[in-house]
């Protein structure tokens, strides 16, 4: 992917490490000269602009990139830098930072964000699926609240175990996407059998997750 990242500062550095380690081709984007440090992430292309300005950006060729990230230590930056990117250029994926969490409502459709990550949310869902087993654990919302990322860890007891995944009573608007075992990432079949300690990984509308829960509450 062509991945374009707005700030270039401690988060966005990482993140551009990241994805340049995956071989994607990433360019940062940084408005302040203070932290423009193309040494610091060689492979990638750096660009001394404002991300918030319609021209810098069309220059930079932010409509030839498959992913735009707002990464930004001030929320008002990133909402506008998604909405350009979502708007001005058509970019298939805007994934934005959240700094403050009151203002997580904002970061919506309407500012062209589909993906909002909020790190006070996502440290919570860390800690809550660390420690919970049999629960249901959100750990990230898509597509502007549409569905949400959920984990279930089934416990030691649990009567699933050895039963096939064609068992278990899905609602409508959920589905099984992945399995952790041990090492292993299994993406189910309906005859692969269900073990104790085995993590789900669900995408499902956030009015469903009960049905989810009641489905494993079965036997």
């Amino acid at each position: 992917m062509r991945v374009a990242i707005a700030g270039a500062g401690a988060v966005g550095r990482s993140i551009a490490q990241e994805l340049v380690a995956g071989e994607h081709q990433v360019m940062l984007i940084e408005r302040d000269s203070g932290q423009f440090e193309p040494h610091t992430v060689e492979q990638a292309e750096w660009v001394l602009a404002d991300a918030c300005e319609l021209a810098s950006l069309e220059e930079a060729g932010i409509q030839l990139c498959d992913v735009v990230i707002a990464a930004t230590g001030d929320d008002k930056v990133n909402l506008v830098v998604s909405l350009l990117a979502k708007t001005e250029f058509a970019v298939k994926r805007v994934v934005a930072r959240v700094n403050n969490p009151a203002n997580e409502w904002l970061f919506t459709a309407a500012w062209g964000v589909d993906v909002a990550v909020s790190t006070p949310r996502v440290l919570a869902a860390m800690v809550e699926e660390a420690v919970s087993v049999g629960g249901l654990v959100q750990l990230l919302t898509l597509r502007q609240g549409q569905a949400n990322l959920v984990e279930m860890t089934l416990p030691d007891d649990t009567p699933w175990a050895g039963r096939p995944v064609r068992d278990v009573k899905l609602p409508r608007d959920a589905a099984l996407v992945t399995i952790l075992r041990g090492g292993r990432v299994i993406v189910p079949q309906a005859d692969d059998p269900l073990e104790a300690g085995d993590e789900l990984l669900f995408v499902a509308s956030a009015d469903v997750e009960p049905q989810i829960r009641a489905a494993f509450a079965q036997s």
